[in-house]
């Protein structure tokens, strides 16, 4: 698929992706794992760049979960300094195609000098306009909604919030996603067929893609024939198929 082919009037707003098969792409160049996940920044810069060119205004990547601070010690101290070389080598990219950086996670558990990094790379890019690029960092939907009950229950204990208080809207308000639409594509990688602890509550609606491909092979043009893919598709919400081409 070719950008051209692309209908801009129905590209997706919100893009979510799980970049999934790092490890054995590497295992299959006989490597270690770590080997996949230096490979894997030329697939990020090239999603972003199709993503932009696209007219998409927000991409989040699930970069680092919370359950995988349980890998060896020796690839997450890895994975850290990856981060660092990664956020300070892309930040052209981030400017030249005027993107905004932002992060959804416990980043607190990141080691400081990475998150320092990180929030230079933030602070930077804060003005770009084009799209906003969100890395899912230390970060799982359960951890999410766990931290938005703990939220919740001490605003009622304060007696800012009362039962009835509690909407969908207002819980949206509670989760570290509240700035941005819910995603209406889902790309995974790596031919798993699940979505990992990764954004429960807002991909209620979302259209989901699978690619067979690992990670570090993706390209723009494999960005493009997910987003025509999506194109394809009827989103009823609930509706009929009638109700919606009705409008």
């Amino acid at each position: 698929m070719k950008l051209e082919d692309i209908d801009k009037s129905r590209v997706p707003q919100h893009v979510a992706i799980i970049m999934d098969g790092n490890g054995r792409w590497a295992q299959r160049q006989a490597h270690q794992r770590l080997f996949g996940h230096q490979h894997a920044m030329t697939a990020v810069r090239q999603a972003v760049e199709a993503a932009v060119a696209c007219g998409v205004k927000y991409l989040t990547l699930y970069t680092f979960s919370t359950e995988n601070w349980n890998r060896p010690q020796e690839e997450i101290d890895g994975l850290m300094e990856l981060l660092i070389k990664a956020v300070k080598d892309e930040t052209k990219t981030l400017m030249d195609n005027n993107v905004k950086l932002e992060t959804i996670g416990d980043t607190a558990r990141i080691p400081e000098k990475s998150r320092n990094r990180l929030n230079e790379c933030i602070q930077q890019t804060s003005g770009n306009t084009a799209m906003t690029l969100v890395l899912a960092l230390s970060y799982s939907s359960r951890w999410e909604v766990a931290r938005a009950l703990r939220q919740i229950c001490d605003d009622a204990a304060s007696g800012r919030l009362t039962a009835a208080d509690i909407t969908e809207e207002s819980l949206r308000q509670y989760l570290t996603t509240k700035d941005y639409p819910d995603p209406d594509l889902l790309i995974r990688t790596g031919g798993e067929l699940r979505v990992s602890n990764f954004l429960l509550w807002q991909m209620a609606y979302t259209e989901f893609y699978f690619s067979d491909l690992l990670w570090p092979d993706f390209r723009h043009e494999d960005f493009y024939d997910a987003v025509a893919d999506y194109q394809n598709r009827q989103r009823r919400y609930g509706k009929t198929g009638d109700q919606v081409a009705k409008g």
